[in-house]
């Protein structure tokens, strides 16, 4: 629902209040089961503000209902996962240059000791023992960014990660799922970023046949190397396993580049592109 508020900010006047009405109407029909108590519950999250309980939320003015049809919401309703996917994609705003951002959220659920699915993730502010290391459920977020300077997403898809499951192979999938719901997309070749928690070789090869472009942020330590040379037949030894290496905090080992790209921005001042 977080969309609707991107879809009717997007528009002006009556446009803005038919994307929001059309938006609203697909959410409502993405619930099978308990669906009033569910759209309900769903707009008063919105108005809420932080969430202190569950009967809290019963006595917001957008939820009609008693507190118990909100227990029973969360028990027994259904969302269509797939169907909700499909709106969230077509309701993104139209871009000339699609940019999406993919990472992973981690709900702390330490003292949740009977939680099923649990797992231990890194955690930016949260520790556990001195590690940045906590017990909870992780989520894979794909999400429409702005070429602009602000803190505005359209969250197209989240999925729950298994715990063991890696996060490039979730990304991947997702990426090819939101490309199959919007065709339309992959003939401008989006833009999907990534922090540096995620495998770049892994993402290629999982992406090598859609029509995408990746972007994954390096860490400053990492080394790559290159295909060791050509081994002559009668040379002796065990043939190189490696070939030249490329240390990121070392100029000296970079090789000559092809192009250079140099601009100053205004938010980072001056910005130097090697390829």
């Amino acid at each position: 629902m977080a969309v609707a508020v991107s879809v009717l900010g997007a528009g002006a006047g009556r446009q803005g209040k038919a994307n929001l009405m059309r938006f609203r109407r697909g959410w409502y029909d993405c619930l099978s089961r308990r669906a009033d108590a569910l759209f309900e519950l769903t707009d008063a999250l919105l108005a809420a503000g932080p969430v202190i309980s569950l009967p809290y939320l019963s006595l917001d003015g957008l939820h009609r209902r008693g507190h118990g049809s909100t227990y029973a919401a969360l028990a027994n309703g259904r969302v269509g996962a797939e169907a909700a996917r499909a709106l969230l994609a077509g309701s993104l705003p139209r871009a000339s240059c699609p940019v999406f951002a993919v990472d992973v959220s981690v709900w702390v659920r330490s003292d949740a000791e009977c939680s099923p699915g649990r797992g231990y993730y890194y955690h930016p502010s949260r520790h556990s023992a001195g590690q940045p290391i906590v017990a909870g459920w992780a989520y894979s977020w794909l999400v429409g960014l702005e070429l602009t300077t602000n803190s505005w997403t359209a969250p197209v898809d989240a999925r729950r990660l298994v715990p063991g499951e890696n996060p490039s192979t979730v990304a991947a999938r997702q990426i090819r799922g939101l490309l199959q719901q919007s065709p339309e997309l992959g003939s401008q070749t989006p833009l999907f970023v990534f922090d540096g928690g995620y495998d770049s070789v892994r993402l290629a090869l999982e992406l090598t046949a859609v029509p995408a472009q990746i972007l994954v942020r390096v860490r400053s330590d990492r080394s790559f190397y290159a295909d060791p040379p050509t081994r002559h037949r009668t040379a002796a030894g065990r043939p190189r396993r490696h070939g030249t290496k490329f240390a990121c905090p070392d100029p000296t080992t970079w090789p000559a580049p092809d192009a250079v790209h140099t601009c100053t921005d205004e938010q980072y001042g001056a910005v130097t592109v090697q390829m």
